[in-house]
């Protein structure tokens, strides 16, 4: 693939996504959104976070662990407990990044 064919590609595939959001901007404005779905997409963010987030907690280098040999997944328990009882997304992102950068440290 050329440079020019990649950048063709890019800015195309940039330019589907925009119209997408758009139309659905546009027909959105238009139309009223039934309270159930209002309700239910309150709950996307966390979702696709959360679908992001697990698999490279739970399996780091492609298979499942469990341990606490695990650092990725012990600083995500760790953020989860600063989240907890802080509420606060910075203390809890700088939580978890402290504790991972320990782990690794000393493995």
């Amino acid at each position: 693939m050329t440079l020019t064919t990649l950048w063709l590609v890019i800015v195309a595939m940039g330019a589907i996504t925009y119209a997408l959001r758009l139309s659905l901007i546009l027909v959105l404005g238009r139309v009223e959104v039934p309270r159930i779905v209002r309700a239910a997409l309150r709950f996307v963010p966390a979702s696709v976070l959360t679908a992001f987030v697990v698999p490279e907690l739970l399996r780091p280098d492609g298979v499942l662990s469990l341990s606490l040999a695990n650092p990725r997944l012990v600083a995500g328990v760790a953020a989860s407990l600063v989240a907890w009882r802080t509420k606060s997304v910075f203390l809890t992102i700088g939580a978890g990044m402290a504790v991972l950068w320990i782990l690794q440290a000393v493995r």
